[in-house]
């Protein structure tokens, strides 16, 4: 999550999105608030004691949590946005993500369709000590009641239009959008990676997403979510 209060804006960084190079394209903002000193300060001394004072928002805190600990005359003339993406894409980035960057957690999967079983079985506990993609998106935009916070959903399949769209709302000049993490090793089109069995798992996992945002199986990039 990222909060500037000069520029009255709130990035809810939900995983696998693009959120890692939206984060970085937008920290000069941050760095020019007149309240980085005692946000950076708020920061250190939660790392220090084990983020145990509740002084910070974690990366991929959801939106909620910032509606309950900000004012809320703060907290509702903020713009929040945030950024989605295609389940069943985020799954096989998701794989190819942790296969390269914490192989020691998957030595028993042989198989993208092992992976989907290890990560989604309903059976077991949620890997969420794997990678944050294993939360359903919709989760980090909404109240308890179901209804969704965020002023604009931005697409993972139109980065770059939809990047620029937020900084025109927020008012700021759209800096160049950087691609730190992008991945390279794995194919273009994720439905190579299923069978119709694994696209229903995927498919009944985040029936919630696919509700909120319209995606589905055979159109990758569905439809602008504005709300």
């Amino acid at each position: 999550m990222l909060l500037s209060l000069k520029y009255n804006f709130l990035f809810v960084h939900i995983a696998k999105t693009g959120g890692t190079s939206v984060r970085d394209s937008l920290w000069r903002y941050k760095w020019a608030d007149p309240y980085r000193i005692p946000q950076f300060l708020c920061s250190r001394l939660s790392a220090l004691t084990g983020h145990r004072i509740g002084a910070k928002f974690p990366r991929h805190a959801k939106l909620i949590a910032a509606q309950e600990m900000l004012p809320r005359e703060v907290f509702e003339r903020l713009f929040k946005f945030a950024f989605v993406r295609n389940p069943w894409d985020l799954q096989v980035s998701s794989y190819h993500h942790i296969r390269r960057e914490r192989p020691q957690l998957i030595t028993h999967v042989d198989s993208f369709e092992s992976f989907l079983r290890w990560k989604l079985d309903p059976e077991r506990p949620p890997q969420y000590h794997a990678d944050m993609s294993t939360e359903r998106q919709s989760d980090y935009l909404i109240d308890l009641r179901g209804r969704n916070l965020a002023d604009f959903v931005g697409r993972y399949e139109y980065l770059a239009e939809d990047f620029a769209e937020a900084c025109r709302r927020i008012g700021i000049a759209c800096p160049k959008l950087l691609h730190a993490r992008q991945a390279t090793d794995r194919g273009r089109d994720y439905r190579s990676y299923y069978t119709d069995t694994t696209a229903q798992w995927v498919a009944d996992h985040y029936q919630a997403d696919l509700a909120l945002f319209g995606y589905r199986y055979d159109d990758p990039q569905a439809f602008h979510f504005d709300p």
